[in-house]
């Protein structure tokens, strides 16, 4: 078991909260100050909530010598990223009243509402709790929101699949009672045997921790970026178990070589649901144990993995679990899309998956987004998922349902924009970013769609409009839109400037490549271009960019 030498600040946080609990009720009353106290604002990421600033206007207020303009963000745990109509109403109506009124869809399948005022925290997740929906352990250094595969499309079996999402959630959630006590007014605690964690003790984990189940031949959760990633493993329209992946994680630090991102391992096939969340739990319960509490920029599972060792890991895991892993089982990844435009599934109900680029919900000129999700959720007919991809799904719904969905959707211009949006933009993913996120460098979500407007016409001109290249942004290296598996990532150095890595594979199983350091967008254009020109003279029959481009950035690192 790792030693307790030296600990980072944030665990002594941890340990002395009371559970969680910390001084945010009096950080709450303190009116003199839109934040509130440091060790709570650690805290308080428990609760599914980041403090958070606007950064465009930090240097206006400081010159006016006002305190920064301080909101928070608040997440939703959506095991599987599923709602109600009903739900969506409620966080639509909840959106506008409390926060900017952008309903953001992130990369972890979940919603989440950014420049919520302090004292519109606690009327938040009391509108969100009356509508059945929390935000506990969506943030902090616990299991994070968990992801699964979301078009049933993918299997007659979706369903069951799905439902490990909220198993495995459920199983993982923190006992402390604190977020009740805190935010719903519920009588407190006063036996504290009655929330004892056998599985966080009062350590929680060394940092957070991410949990994805993918229905192969589709890997559209990106399974193997993730601390855990299970593969369903499906005969004759059966669920046999699942594959186990540790040890994924693709945040970095610019600088610091003994960070990198990782792909999961896979270890070992559990053949049933028993095995399977034991060995979750386990795996867990070892990264509790083990995991470096000291450095909490190598406190992730994948650091530990490496330190120890993938086979120390299994037969420690498998000490634990009481049984032996049995041998991966055969599977196949092809793809790792969204199925946009309508679809149906084996029982005969449709689904229409929409593009929402960078998961920003909100009306423009050209779509009338927001107002169309309000107007089909108050028909009552059609339940509503999240892909980790940003877009959404409209689902369940019954034959006699679909054309009403359907002219809802077109008289609000959303089936035009996803029809006649470009495959790279489709392709497309960025983070928040500036200018909320106080770790960005670059921008994300407000650039990208620039880029990739200039990006276009170099792809018409190499006739590679209709490709499908997997491009990502993140303003930062620690990577929460995924750009270390994209065929063309972008990842932030400073303002207005960019490392591109290139090579990363269709399926996901594959890490891309440093190719350029802090390229400017003429740069970054300028590179596209030659790709893109030799990529069209040169490919192989089938070949996709990811894997030609792999090609190029390895002749230039030999």
């Amino acid at each position: 078991m790792a030693k307790a030498v030296n600990l980072s600040p944030i665990e002594k946080i941890k340990k002395e909260s009371n559970n969680l609990r910390g001084t945010i009720t009096e950080s709450l009353r303190d009116e003199i100050t839109g934040a509130i106290v440091e060790e709570d604002q650690a805290v308080i990421k428990f609760h599914g909530m980041y403090q958070q600033d606007d950064r465009d206007i930090r240097e206006e207020r400081a010159s006016k010598k006002l305190d920064r303009l301080y909101t928070f963000m608040i997440r939703l745990r959506l095991p599987g990223g599923f709602l109600t109509p009903e739900q969506w109403i409620a966080t639509h109506n909840i959106a506008g009243e409390n926060s900017t009124g952008i309903i953001k869809i992130t990369t972890r399948q979940t919603l989440q509402l950014h420049g919520l005022i302090k004292s519109k925290i606690k009327p938040t997740i009391r509108a969100f709790n009356e509508a059945k929906l929390d935000s506990i352990a969506t943030c902090g250094d616990i299991n994070r929101n968990v992801v699964c595969s979301s078009h049933p499309k993918q299997s007659s079996i979706h369903n069951e699949i799905f439902s490990y999402a909220d198993k495995i959630s459920q199983l993982l959630m923190p006992k402390t009672k604190a977020y009740y006590e805190i935010w719903l007014d519920e009588e407190k605690i006063l036996d504290k045997k009655e929330e004892e964690d056998l599985l966080y003790q009062d350590r929680y984990l060394p940092r957070k921790f991410k949990i994805a189940i993918a229905i192969p031949p589709n890997n559209d959760v990106d399974a193997f970026a993730n601390d855990i990633g299970l593969i369903a493993i499906i005969e004759n329209e059966k669920l046999l178990g699942y594959n186990i992946a540790v040890g994924g994680g693709l945040s970095a630090t610019h600088g610091n070589d003994a960070t990198y991102p990782r792909l999961a391992t896979v270890i070992g096939f559990c053949n049933s649901e028993e095995q399977t969340l034991k060995a979750v739990y386990e795996t867990l319960t070892i990264q509790r144990d083990f995991g470096n509490r000291s450095d909490r920029k190598l406190a992730r599972l994948k650091y530990t993995l490496d330190k120890f060792g993938v086979e120390w890991f299994k037969q420690e895991l498998e000490n634990r679990i009481g049984f032996k892993l049995e041998k991966p089982r055969e599977y196949t990844f092809n793809e790792r899309s969204d199925y946009y435009g309508w679809h149906q599934n084996h029982e005969g109900l449709w689904y229409y998956t929409l593009f929402v680029e960078n998961g920003r919900v909100l009306d423009t000129d050209e779509v009338k987004l927001k107002s169309a999700l309000l107007a089909v959720a108050k028909a009552g007919t059609a339940n509503f998922r999240f892909t980790c991809n940003q877009n959404i799904i409209l689902s369940d719904i019954a034959d006699q349902h679909k054309s009403k969905i359907e002219t809802l959707l077109q008289n609000h211009g959303v089936i035009k924009h996803t029809t006649g949006t470009s495959a790279i933009r489709k392709n497309s993913m960025a983070c928040v970013a500036l200018n909320t996120c106080p770790l960005a460098l670059a921008e994300g979500q407000r650039y990208l769609p620039s880029l990739i407007s200039k990006i276009e016409p170099l792809l018409q001109k190499h006739q590679l409009s209709e490709e499908d290249i997997i491009i990502r942004m993140t303003g930062c290296p620690n990577g929460c839109a995924r750009p270390y598996v994209a065929e063309i990532g972008l990842v932030g150095t400073a303002y207005g400037k960019y490392n591109m890595h290139i090579g990363g594979d269709h399926q996901g199983e594959r890490l891309n490549k440093l190719f350029k350091h802090n390229l400017n967008e003429a740069a970054i254009l300028l590179q596209l271009d030659k790709l893109f020109e030799k990529f069209n003279k040169s490919r192989m029959s089938f070949e996709r960019f990811g894997d030609f481009a792999l090609n190029e950035v390895n002749q230039l690192l030999n």
